[in-house]
């Protein structure tokens, strides 16, 4: 019986690459299997983090818009329509989506298993091709000129040209591998493989290949039984090799191992089995190479079992942060990714601890707070955190408090060691003082709203820039309502955080020169954290608090926001937005060159434009404090 549905899906399919490439027959085969979506208009198809499905899709009617979304703002990365493919990802990477998927408007989508279409994928090499240079330059059509550039996948978030450049540069490879010959005892292999960590032994005749045994080939013909330990590793070995040349690219290197079903490649002088053997590479390799990957660095994050395993994964992370500043990636995009990842690492950190302490007796939330919770912590900063926990029978709270007090020792000191050094004033959620019940935090912030200064000390707004990372987020929105419920209409707390903000050590001496350090160890620095980022961060902080915005912790969206929600002053939240980003990549470079967090600066190593730049931001700073003066009737000296 004909199937009209799919004959109408295979028509569709076979106007657009890479399915023209498809004889008919396939793509019946291939139409059998859709499953056809509809989508309504703001209909989220998968989002970022979403484990990846087991379907790609191809646009029937309609438009699909990838994007990222960092606190306020979403910032869309490509518009898909009809005829476009998406949702590429589980072919060739195996971690979550990266970008968000989501309707324009109304739009009806075809669904095609990956597992039906792999098996006709692997037997045409030019569609194979296609949608891995799709994958690999982030292109709508890689041969296509128009559209050479825009981004077709979810593969990165940030940089395409990066991403095409890193897909098409050589892979580095072992140049070490195990070799062995064809009369080797299996069970000598297995030691081989043992003691080297390695899980491949390439089989050799004078250097030449002639096979491979990985542990893939034990554990399925050695542990199944197939065959005794004794045997000769030739006969057991998978031959031929594949070979490939010295200056494989990654590209390449995927190709390869996805159209022969491997997971080793062995490197030889001209790419071929009758030259000598130069190396191998791993898939492993494969997942290095793309270790600047976000999806990447945050799956191997979530695998990590201890400190090292997280510090080696932060390391990373600088290293990604340093190279996107060189390929002048802008730094809010930087900001988001370094922010994602100092979460997972957070959340690691709390994974760990609790694997090692046992289930939590209730429900609790873990939050960050200062430049984690605003989520601007590029550099090697201070950890700021609280813990709440929800609320016990007064016979409970002293076993319960106990437990969690333990719990956030074991997460600090394990974020110690990544490199996150405890908040000097002791905002840390293993103090006695910042791990309490819901009842008892909500009761805290009253006080600090009702009678500001009171019985605590500046240092308290810095816990009204939270994010939540960890637990029962019920927990951090129930805080939340109290807050914003509790904030409406309170001049006094207002008016504290004014003074505070406007308190600040000024940028700028008598004369317009720079205010440097006069003493200690720092010197003639310039103390950028102080004079300059606090006083955005704490006029952010308390015009987004006035206006009663939620969600919104980030110094720059907040502005960004408060320009929407304020257009009489759009122009200079926008300034103070553009400022605060200015004066973060100054202190970053800084930090970085310096291998510190990047708090003082040495004026003597910006050139004139760089420091015409840093005064225009004090310009900035100036406008936005007369505006806080002026709105909330203070004085300088209040």
């Amino acid at each position: 019986m004909k199937n009209t549905i799919a004959e109408r899906i295979a028509d569709f399919l076979k106007r657009y690459p890479p399915f023209l490439s498809l004889s008919y027959a396939e793509l019946l085969e291939i139409a059998s299997e859709v499953r056809i979506l509809s989508l309504e208009k703001n209909k989220t198809l998968f989002q970022i983090g979403d484990p990846c499905h087991t379907d790609f899709y191809v646009i029937k009617d309609g438009a699909v818009g990838l994007s990222i979304t960092s606190d306020a703002e979403e910032t869309l990365i490509d518009r898909c329509a009809e005829g476009d493919i998406l949702g590429l990802r589980p072919f060739f990477a195996k971690n979550n989506y990266l970008l968000t998927a989501k309707a324009r408007e109304e739009t009806i989508i075809f669904a095609i298993p990956i597992l039906i279409f792999q098996k006709i994928l692997l037997r045409n090499e030019e569609v194979l091709s296609f949608l891995l240079e799709s994958f690999a330059s982030n292109t709508r059509n890689p041969y296509d000129k128009e559209h050479k550039g825009k981004l077709i996948s979810e593969n990165v978030i940030y940089s395409d040209q990066q991403s095409e450049i890193q897909y098409f540069q050589s892979i580095d490879y072992s140049e070490k591998p195990l070799l062995a010959t064809a009369d080797a005892i299996a069970k000598d292999i297995a030691q081989m493989m043992t003691d080297n960590n390695i899980g491949s032994v390439i089989i050799q005749n004078n250097n030449l290949p002639i096979g491979i045994v990985t542990d893939k080939d034990l554990r399925t013909k050695i542990a199944t039984g197939r065959f005794p330990i004794t045997v000769e590793v030739g006969k057991i070995m998978v031959s031929p090799v594949i070979t490939v040349p010295e200056d494989l690219s990654l590209a390449e290197a995927q190709l390869y191992m996805l159209k022969y079903d491997v997971d080793y490649l062995c490197v030889t002088l001209d790419g071929t089995a009758k030259s000598e053997i130069k190396g191998i590479i791993s898939e492993n390799d494969l997942v290095e190479a793309q270790a600047n990957n976000l999806g990447v660095l945050i799956k191997e994050i979530k695998r990590g079992h201890s400190s090292k395993d997280l510090k080696r994964s932060r390391e990373k992370l600088s290293e990604l942060i340093e190279s996107s500043l060189a390929n002048d990636i802008p730094l809010p995009q930087i900001t988001n990714i370094a922010g994602e990842v100092n979460m997972a690492l957070i959340k690691r950190a709390i994974d760990i601890a609790i694997l090692e302490m046992g289930s939590p007796p209730v429900r609790f939330a873990w939050l960050a707070i200062g430049s984690q919770g605003r989520k601007e912590q590029l550099l090697l900063t201070d950890q700021d955190s609280f813990l709440v926990f929800e609320d016990v029978a007064n016979d409970k709270y002293r076993d319960v408090k106990d437990y969690f007090l333990k719990l956030a020792r074991r997460v600090t000191t394990t974020l110690n060691r990544v490199g996150y050094q405890s908040s000097p004033e002791g905002n840390i959620a293993s103090n006695i003082l910042w791990c309490n019940s819901l009842s008892v935090w909500i009761s805290q912030y009253g006080k600090w709203i009702n009678t500001p200064g009171e019985n605590s000390d500046a240092i308290s707004r810095t816990f009204f820039d939270y994010e939540f990372a960890y637990g029962d987020i019920a927990i951090e929105e129930a805080i939340t309502t109290v807050i914003f419920k509790d904030i409406r209409e309170k001049k006094k707390f207002f008016g504290y955080l004014g003074n505070d903000a406007l308190k600040k050590p000024p940028a700028l001496g008598f004369f317009k020169q720079f205010n440097v350090e006069e003493d200690g160890e720092n010197k003639d620095l310039f103390d950028i954290k102080n004079r300059a980022l606090a006083p955005l961060i704490d006029a952010a902080r308390l015009l987004i608090l006035s206006q009663n915005i939620k969600g919104v912790n980030n110094t720059y969206y907040r502005f960004r926001q408060l320009a929407v929600s304020e257009p009489k002053y759009a122009e200079l939240y926008l300034e103070c937005a553009d400022a605060f980003i200015t004066l973060s990549q100054f202190r970053t470079e800084s930090g970085i060159k310096n291998d510190n967090n990047g708090q003082y600066i040495n004026l003597e190593e910006l050139s004139k434009t760089d420091k015409a730049k840093l005064k225009h931001t004090f310009t900035v700073i100036k406008e936005v404090q007369d505006l806080i003066k002026n709105r909330f009737a203070l004085t300088y000296f209040s």
